[in-house]
């Protein structure tokens, strides 16, 4: 029975891509015919051409040549530069000059590709496409070309091998840009897969962000029972969606730290633009209604962009003639932060932004013929003294008001500004952007926008990995005070923004100064700020990442502050650049002096905020009254403490600042330090009356039971053994319970594979459930756990560490429980010298034989002949098959226990000496390594070695290496003549020397395998 191998999974891929109707082409084939031999040319010229041509039939063949020369020719100095100007010509056409009849020229623009008709342009998938560049030889599994340009690069592994999973497919494509980097200059997608599971990404996505893509058309997930990898393929490149992607969904956005980062819009993204714009088209016609519906996508799933999409999109819709765009918001910082998204999306927008400075630069701006995106805050709107109603800035229906949380009561679509901006701009229609639901109740906010005419809720985001869960706890009961001087909150509270707190002095008789006069109490501020200290840093200590504080008002704010300080002085600093804690808030001079070093121009404030998402920054927590709670987003901030009263949106809003995905972070978690529990409630009730799944905020009291049953399972491990050293031990005698602990875990079924998953799912749980007692009494026990993962780990690992998984935010105690290293090393805890195998001594052996965790011994000896043979498979196939089944019969025997341990070591023992005997062999032949290496695969059959004899069989394997070596080219183990070319020469060889006829043809099957192994070397080496 064959087995299921890559060349399978990329088989089925080329199927797929069959079925869309691409052409199918082997990358072998096309060297000659559309390379001109040379694996350095990434581009098929020929089809390039063809298809200029043909899109552009009027104009002259300079311009053609011209044209392509720009598309083929990157300038840039970096790879990333050169796929943002190609991305450019792409979408956009190439600029040239033309000759005009009378001799002058003139500018035109040559279309890549025609994007209203997907055929009318050539698509194909190339399977093993080699490229040379730079030493380096490598070969893509599926690379996807339209007009003759490599736009898609998919890397695939083995689905029935489980250490071949898509993030080894992922590792190779981050080896491909660093080795191969000219095939990526007009990359727009990269797709990693193992067959079942896949991910899409782009140039600059790190693993976090490559996502899974769930629908194949419109908003409905495929079916479960397909694979990953298929709903890829046909959910992305059917022919009109990916140049869809391509046109409209791929940005390149500044990360507020100078680094450009490529997005690709996910596919709630777009398809909920497609869906919105088509609805827009409806609301826009003479008959239309002009409410172009809500699009709810829950916090951190990238509304901003989405929007930013929405508004490319519409803006190159001919139907739309050219329109506006008006974004509006209800508040400057949110107005700001999304001028600034949509500011870095100049290149979708085809223009840059305008945002209204004043009323009357707003007006002046509504007044454009056409086009102009327009960004104002909804207040701006606003009569003059001699004013009855607003007048009519344009009367135009293909105006498109964008409004952002477009449920908010500041709105006030009945007699509020937004009155008035209607009579502004009577034709308009309205479409709603939210990250949370609009209430059932809230006829109107419908009468506006419409219904939803797309959805992407929490369970569906957590689900694809777009956010995290978000956890709640409370520490009410943590703060011991009197009952009378608790605050508490009442229905008929109403909250001040920062704004209204300086502007409205009436409210200092309100309520809302009676609460805040509880809140900002003296002995309640320091009885919150010794709490949050502590919790602060046992969350430090089990996971790296950033922490915000709300508070009420902005005098509570420089209190809290002061109070912190004061328990770690450290933590302050008066300079900007420095720091662990800070406060973001705004002001005027008029506030009180103590206030004043806390309140910063809008350019400081920046600066803050690039040092807040930056997770190296030792600016770990950040304290705000009420900015940076919307749209803001550090991926890096995990944890909030919430001293401030909010409910409904403002509250879902303000939480889901730490529900953004940063590397392995398993979740936010929300603090409340003042009794917000039944106001999340009120606002989940909301979230699931509107048709939300999910959790809006999950109970810390299930995350530690979650910890407790990991932490059970892990428990079990270890039952009836002793590790109280490891608990009141010094740190050397810590150490020396490892290989003890390894032992225990060895002689369980299964056990080595078993306690490292529960081991990971702990180091999760654990995170989550930290700083709380339960969690907290259990912390030697958890690094104990960790410390036997390490190693164990670590006595399997093969190779280097896939360097997207060594970077955790989840810390591990072990580290700081044992050692600064982050891995302790298997033979160092065992009490032995780390050896190397070329040199494997008797004593080494002797030691190994003699330990008395004897399957730990089995661990040891396994990984040092494991990478042994990797090593020798390199360069001698046969001889390290020959030791590899050994190694495996003697294992399985092990595994199933049919055999002693001690038998086992024996039989791994003999096997390390017979490995070391075999690098002598040469030697002893008077061959050289390469020569052994083909005499061995002569040496297979029996009855070759008694008909020749092995003289003759040296001389065949000398001439073999000769005239092999001198017949190789790059490719040629996938160039079907080259190889056929090979078996040519070895038979002739074999047929000069009597080799037995009856046993050439397998001979001269190894004999092409052993080529294989070695050609690399003498590739590197010529």
């Amino acid at each position: 029975m064959s087995r299921f191998a890559e060349s399978h999974v990329e088989e089925a891929g080329l199927e797929w891509f069959k079925g869309l109707g691409y052409a199918i082409e082997h990358g072998p084939d096309l060297l000659i015919s559309e390379r001109g031999d040379d694996y350095g040319r990434v581009v098929l010229i020929d089809r390039l051409r063809s298809a200029l041509s043909r899109l552009n039939p009027r104009l002259p063949s300079t311009a053609i040549d011209e044209a392509v020369r720009k598309l083929t020719i990157p300038e840039s100095a970096t790879p990333l530069a050169n796929n943002q100007a190609m991305h450019r010509l792409l979408v956009d056409g190439v600029p040239v000059e033309c000759q005009r009849a009378d001799g002058s020229t003139a500018g035109e623009v040559v279309q890549v590709f025609d994007f209203n008709d997907p055929g009318a342009n050539e698509f194909l998938a190339v399977n093993q496409f080699t490229v040379s560049e730079n030493k380096h030889e490598r070969r893509p599994d599926i690379v996807v070309f339209v007009n003759g340009l490599p736009l898609a690069v998919i890397e695939l592994k083995n689905a029935a091998d489980e250490k071949a999973d898509v993030w080894k497919a992922f590792s190779q494509l981050q080896t491909y840009k660093l080795q191969i980097p000219s095939l990526f200059a007009w990359n727009a997608i990269l797709i990693a897969s193992d067959g079942l599971t896949g991910r899409i990404g782009t140039l600059t996505a790190d693993r976090e962000r490559f996502m899974p893509w769930r629908t194949i058309e419109g908003e409905t997930l495929a079916p479960k029972v397909l694979t990953e990898l298929q709903i890829i393929i046909e959910g992305v490149f059917e022919k009109s969606r990916f140049l869809q992607l391509l046109r409209h969904f791929i940005v390149f956005e500044d990360d507020g730290s100078g680094n450009v980062v490529k997005k690709l819009a996910g596919y709630h993204q777009f398809h909920a633009v497609n869906l919105a714009l088509a609805s827009t088209l409806q609301a826009t016609k003479k008959t239309g209604d002009r409410r172009a519906g809500v699009v709810w996508h829950t916090q951190g799933s990238g509304k901003s962009l989405t929007m930013a999409f929405y508004a490319g999109r519409v803006i190159l819709e001919p139907a739309m003639q050219n329109p506006t765009i008006v974004v509006i918001t209800d508040r400057n910082d949110l107005d700001d932060q999304l001028f600034g998204t949509f500011s870095r999306c100049q290149s979708l927008l085809r223009q840059q932004p305008a945002q209204a400075e004043s009323r009357e630069h707003l007006r002046e701006l509504l007044k454009t013929a056409s086009g102009g995106v327009v960004f104002t805050t909804v207040q701006k709107f606003f009569k003059t003294e001699d004013e009855v109603k607003f007048p009519v800035l344009s009367d135009r229906r293909n105006i498109v008001v964008m409004a952002d949380e477009a449920h908010r009561s500041q709105y006030d679509f009945i007699d509020g500004y937004a009155v008035q901006m209607r009579d502004a701009l009577p034709q308009a229609s309205f479409i709603g952007f939210t990250g949370t639901p609009i209430e059932k109740a809230d006829a109107n906010t419908r009468a506006v926008f419409g219904d939803y005419v797309s959805v992407y809720d929490i369970e569906r985001a957590v689900q694809d990995g777009a956010t995290v869960p978000i956890y709640y706890e409370s520490r009410l009961a943590k703060l011991k005070l009197d009952e009378s001087k608790r605050p508490t909150l009442d229905e008929e509270f109403e909250e001040a923004t920062e704004g209204e707190e300086a502007d409205h002095k009436e409210k200092l008789k309100t309520k809302w100064a009676a609460l805040e006069a509880l809140v900002g109490a003296e002995e309640r501020i320091n009885l919150v700020a010794a709490d949050l200290v502590a919790h602060w840093e046992k969350r430090l200590e089990a996971m790296d990442g950033k922490a915000m504080i709300v508070c009420m008002s902005r005098r509570i704010c420089v209190d809290l502050y002061n109070a912190l300080v004061k328990l770690r002085p450290a933590w302050h600093s008066d300079d900007d650049a420095a720091g662990a804690v800070k406060i973001v808030m705004t002001g005027s001079a008029s506030d009180p002096l103590e206030w004043q070093p806390h309140i910063r121009s809008k350019p400081r404030r920046e600066e803050l905020a690039k040092r807040f998402k930056k997770a190296s920054d030792p600016f770990k927590i950040v304290i705000v009254r009420d900015m940076w709670l919307t749209g803001f987003d550090a991926p890096c901030l995990h944890t909030m403490y919430a001293d401030k009263p909010m409910r409904g949106h403002g509250l879902m809003q303000a939480i889901a600042r730490v529900n953004r995905v940063f590397k392995d972070k398993p979740g936010g978690l929300i603090v409340d330090y003042l009794g917000l529990a039944h106001e999340l409630k009120q606002a989940l009730a909301t979230y699931t009356e509107s048709g939300g799944h999910g959790k809006t905020a999950i109970d810390q009291e299930e995350a530690i039971e979650a910890f407790l049953k990991h932490f059970e399972i892990c428990e079990q491990f270890f039952h009836g053994f002793d590790r109280s050293k490891w608990i009141g031990g010094t740190a050397a005698e810590k150490l020396s319970v490892l290989p003890a602990a390894q032992e225990h875990v060895l002689q369980q079924q299964d056990g080595k594979q078993r306690f490292v998953k529960a081991v990971s799912d702990l180091s999760k749980a654990f995170a989550l459930a930290v700083p709380s007692d339960a969690a907290l009494e259990k912390t030697g026990d958890v690094a104990f756990f960790q410390g036997v993962s390490a190693v164990l780990a670590k006595s399997t690992a093969e190779g280097k560490p896939d360097p997207g998984a060594v970077d955790h935010a989840i810390r591990q105690i072990v580290s700081q429980a044992v050692s600064s290293d982050e891995v302790i090393d298997i033979f160092a805890a065992a009490g032995l010298k780390k050896p190397d195998i070329s040199v494997l001594s008797d004593e080494f052996l002797a030691e190994v034989k003699g330990m008395p965790q004897k399957n730990l011994a089995v661990e040891m000896l396994k990984k040092l002949l494991q990478g042994e043979i990797k090593q020798r498979s390199r360069k001698n196939v046969v001889q390290a098959r020959s030791f590899a089944d050994l190694l495996e019969k003697s294992l399985t025997k092990y595994q199933n226990r049919a055999i002693e341990t001690a038998a086992v070591i024996e039989e791994m023992i003999s096997l390390a000496k017979d490995l070391k005997k075999a690098q002598d062999r040469g030697e002893q032949l008077g061959l050289t390594e390469d020569e052994v290496a083909f005499y061995d695969a002569l040496e297979v059959n029996d009855s070759a070695i008694q008909v020749l004899g092995d003289a003759q069989l040296k001389v065949i394997a000398q001439e073999l290496v000769k005239s092999v070596r001198a017949n190789l080219t790059i490719d040629w183990t996938i160039r079907e003549n080259v190889r056929a070319n090979l078996r040519v020469i070895i038979k002739r060889i074999l047929r000069k020397y009597g080799y037995p006829p009856d046993k050439a043809e397998k001979a001269t099957a190894t004999v092409l395998e052993q080529a294989e192994a070695l050609s690399r070397t003498w590739t590197a080496q010529d």
